[in-house]
């Protein structure tokens, strides 16, 4: 483990350790994870009771900490303190990768601000390895991850990644995905996407189609798992694709307004990222607020 100093002799600081844990399979951790996880003094987990469960699996009984999105803002700062007292931490997801649609991106940026060395043991990823898999461009992609959950803010994030051109990553649960696809298929056109679910395990499956056909399909066969859906870029979109309306601006503005971003600066954003004028923008925005 790290046995590191500061210059000048101060006080040792500990290593952050995020470590990947398997997605599904126990057969895809790897070896250097379960020597960390063995060695750290400590364990932030996700979820303490899977991770305690996985520790048994490989012999283990290293100390557990519960953080996650519920307690991160009170439980931080007291693992920050560990590690700047000297100790390591290694840091767990439920599944895969920490910091990926997780809390642990948010110990990571209070580790890397403390001057913590922070250090990643890779591992399992579902997007990735849905992405691999689906048939579809790996030359460059995004992940968007999990869409928001009410309309008016989904429709703005959609409308912010329509006219990217790299295949795009989403996450979604099963009782979601059927209203997802939907909105994938209204937002951005009936483009070439998979669908992934149970990645690594036993029933582990694929299904390859057009957005239209994903969603047909998910409507006859009530859909099972978590899911990760992959979605062609920009350049594989049809010409008849559903063009981008003021409405859909006005989304993208109340989005970024409700991010701190200033009306004016807002409806600029917003003019930019849907190929509007800024005029437009402005009028459908006025044209919103007297409605309301």
């Amino acid at each position: 483990m790290n046995d590191e100093t500061k210059s000048g002799g101060e006080k040792k600081i500990g290593t952050l350790y995020l470590c990947a844990t398997p997605i599904g399979n126990l057969e895809d951790m790897t070896y250097r994870a379960v020597r960390i996880l063995g060695e750290a003094p400590l364990i932030a987990a996700e979820d303490t009771r899977r991770t305690r469960q996985l520790l048994t699996h490989f012999g283990l009984s290293t100390r557990l900490v519960s953080y996650h999105e519920h307690n991160k803002t009170e439980e931080g700062p007291r693992l920050i303190d560990w590690l700047l007292s000297g100790n390591d931490l290694a840091c767990v997801s439920d599944a895969g990768l920490p910091g990926v649609a997780d809390p642990g991106a948010q110990l990571a940026a209070d580790a890397i601000a403390a001057g913590i060395r922070v250090v990643p043991l890779p591992g399992a990823n579902a997007a990735l390895s849905a992405l691999i898999a689906s048939g579809l461009d790996t030359t460059r992609f995004s992940f968007v991850g999990f869409l928001p959950r009410t309309k008016e803010k989904r429709r703005a994030c959609l409308v912010e990644v329509a006219a990217r051109r790299e295949t795009l990553i989403f996450y979604e649960a099963p009782h979601r995905l059927e209203e997802t696809l939907s909105a994938l298929l209204e937002a951005l056109g009936d483009r070439p996407a998979a669908l992934a679910r149970e990645l690594t395990k036993k029933f582990e499956e694929f299904r390859r189609g057009s957005l239209s056909t994903l969603l047909t399909s998910c409507r006859e066969t009530p859909p099972r798992g978590e899911f990760v859906v992959v979605v062609g870029g920009a350049e594989d979109v049809a010409e008849d694709a559903p063009p981008v309306e003021p409405e859909d601006a006005v989304s993208l503005v109340r989005a970024f307004m409700a991010e701190g971003t200033p009306k004016k600066e807002a409806i600029r954003a917003a003019a930019k990222r849907t190929g509007l004028s800024r005029r437009d923008v402005y009028q459908a925005v006025l044209a919103a607020e007297d409605g309301e």
